[in-house]
């Protein structure tokens, strides 16, 4: 008798959408906004958060498939824009890994009180790029305990670092200004807006959990529960993690590449506390980006095989079926990242954790903007598919629901990116030219890509649509 393929319980569905989603390293960013990061944080999760998540668990559980974003895209849009979405959704991640990387040197510096050279540092970083590569290779059902840990974990970190502050508070006041207007958005501050995409991004990736499907006992039952439950609980974490860290720094001496961690520090000095909390942050960085690369490989393995990536991404395993060589040329992008340090111009060796992590998330963000079109016009043309879970606006409110989610996400962009002020041009300038750049590699990439491919795929149509559901009903 074949062994039974093993599979992820509901509760490990549970812990894969918090360690994907929860990224601690965020959490810094978004507190420099200071007490208003309370109101976007509310704000954001009626407006983007709930709107985002529930027409990821309508797509997921009706449109079975390893590719999640970019084969809703696809399936909608045609190649051509199933092609940029999953450039884009890929190119973000060796750009993440590589940011994150260059935290371990400065962190591991505090905990031991040592200062590492440039060179060193190079290679502890580098070391955190490989090891994660090499952690690509496993299988998810096979890699439970990075994703049930890496949840614990993070949400250990999160809660200690609110409790710290409450504590910090009770014993020292607030670090800053805790009248009532604070806590109001202040739309003049082009500076802290520029943050609200890193609370943006603290939402995205419940997608990924989709390309689990397979590994699943009963994905359409788990994966719109997954997203509600674990999506209020990561806004819950959030705000309690940013409140600790307001309460121990002051907003506009917050840290945005070390806030977590020198909060911490200002609380409990360097004291056993900090070296544990300091430790386990760290580790957590490696279950986030297993966790991420399980999709993010998945999805540009899947494109691949449709031409809409390079081939090298459509390698499997034959032992495992994870797409090893899409880890590979992760790990070779951002080691040509970390490189950037080697520039002799300040504002980017020395800003190069900011630089790579805000390209970052700008092409996380720009890769969601279709999926928003995409779901509309499949509610339109696969009208008579059965949906197990359905968005409940109709109408009107639907398309306010969708278009404001699409709005916020384009201008979390543009604040990202785009200097609002002269004082803000030697910060951005170096992203806006980044994300110019690999921008234009995309395209290059697709050309290229679509070379293999026989015919290009322009989207579903009602002809089409009503076509498949016939042959899925003749072969049930």
């Amino acid at each position: 008798m074949a062994e039974k393929a093993k599979k992820l319980s509901f509760l490990t569905v549970i812990a894969s959408v918090i360690c994907v989603v929860f990224v601690c390293e965020a959490a810094a960013p978004a507190a420099a906004i200071g007490n208003q990061q309370f109101f976007w944080w509310i704000f954001l999760i009626l407006t983007f958060l709930l709107p985002y998540g529930m027409v990821v668990a309508e797509l997921g559980t009706t449109y079975d498939s390893e590719g999640g974003l970019y084969d809703w895209v696809r399936e909608a849009l045609g190649d051509k824009w199933g092609a940029r979405v999953s450039y884009y959704y890929w190119v973000n991640y060796p750009l993440w890994v590589a940011s994150l990387a260059t935290l371990f040197p400065d962190i591991l510096g505090m905990v031991f009180g040592v200062s590492f050279d440039l060179p060193v540092a190079l290679v502890i970083e580098l070391i955190f790029v490989w090891v994660v590569v090499v952690m690509g290779f496993s299988k998810v059902s096979d890699s439970e305990w990075i994703l049930n840990g890496g949840a614990v974990l993070k949400v250990a970190i999160a809660v200690a670092v609110g409790a710290l502050g409450i504590w910090f508070a009770t014993q020292h006041g607030f670090a800053g200004d805790m009248s009532p207007q604070t806590f109001l958005p202040d739309l003049t501050n082009t500076s802290a807006l520029g943050y609200l995409s890193v609370i943006i991004f603290n939402f995205m990736g419940f997608e990924v959990v989709c390309t689990f499907a397979n590994d699943m006992s009963d994905p359409k039952r788990d994966i719109p529960k997954a997203i509600i439950m674990g999506g209020l609980a990561i806004g819950v974490i959030y705000l309690f993690c940013g409140f600790g860290i307001g309460a121990a720094i002051p907003a506009d001496q917050i840290d945005p590449d070390f806030g977590m961690i020198v909060a911490v520090r200002t609380i409990v000095g360097d004291s056993p506390i900090f070296s544990v909390i300091a430790i386990v942050f760290l580790i957590t960085l490696f279950a986030n980006m297993a966790s991420w690369s399980f999709g993010v490989n998945s999805v540009a393995c899947y494109a691949a095989k449709h031409g809409n990536m390079p081939k090298v991404f459509g390698y499997e395993n034959p032992k495992t079926g994870m797409p090893t060589h899409a880890s590979v040329v992760n790990g070779v992008v951002a080691t040509l990242a970390l490189l950037l340090q080697l520039v002799p111009i300040p504002a980017v060796s020395e800003g190069v954790f900011w630089m790579l992590f805000s390209a970052n998330v700008v092409f996380l963000l720009i890769s969601y903007i279709p999926m928003f079109p995409a779901f509309l016009k499949l509610r339109r043309v696969d009208a008579d598919r059965p949906r197990v879970f359905t968005f409940p606006f109709k109408g009107k409110a639907m398309m306010v629901a969708l278009v404001i989610p699409a709005i916020e996400l384009v201008l979390a962009i543009i604040a990202t990116v785009v200097p609002l002020s002269a004082d803000e041009v030697a910060d951005k300038l170096p992203i806006l030219i980044g994300v110019v750049f690999f921008i234009a590699v995309g395209e290059v990439v697709r050309v290229v890509s679509a070379r293999g491919r026989a015919e290009e795929y322009h989207g579903l149509t009602p002809e089409l649509a009503a076509e498949r559901l016939a042959e899925e009903a003749k072969a049930e």
